[in-house]
């Protein structure tokens, strides 16, 4: 942990996760594996975010199913992160973060219709089908 970072009330960070910035774990929250959650994110409830998901920004994660991370994708093999905040959805791609849309428009441009650019664009189908109501 570091800078602003704070965990509170039943909240564990284990193994090699690391909490920072101005970020916050609370309630019953576990962040562990490679996970990273920082920015102004917020961690809390019941959520569970680990594996080598990067949370970040405005994010609200107070569920498991606030968030989610696929992988290998992309030329890179590398893993994508997508996660609620309070604006909607966000994706963490390599050196990219910003909205779901904007990543789409990204993958567009970059990929258009290869193997990459369809890979892609389904995970951003799913994540818009797993995440589409933030009550579930």
């Amino acid at each position: 942990m570091s800078g602003n970072a704070q965990v509170s009330g039943n909240a564990q960070v284990s193994g090699d996760a690391w909490v920072y910035g101005n970020a916050w774990v609370s309630g019953d929250a576990r962040v562990f594996g490679n996970a990273q959650v920082s920015g102004d994110a917020r961690v809390s409830g019941n959520a569970r975010v680990f594996g080598d998901a990067r949370v970040s920004g405005n994010a609200r994660v107070q569920k498991t199913s606030d968030w989610m991370i696929v992988g290998p994708i992309g030329r890179r093999n590398g893993f994508t992160t997508v996660y609620r905040t309070k604006s909607g959805l966000s994706v963490r791609c390599g050196c990219f973060e910003g909205t779901i849309d904007e990543f789409a428009e990204a993958v567009e441009r970059v990929h258009g219709d290869t193997k990459h650019g369809r890979d892609y664009k389904a995970m951003i189908e799913l994540a818009k089908v797993r995440m589409s109501d933030p009550q579930d």
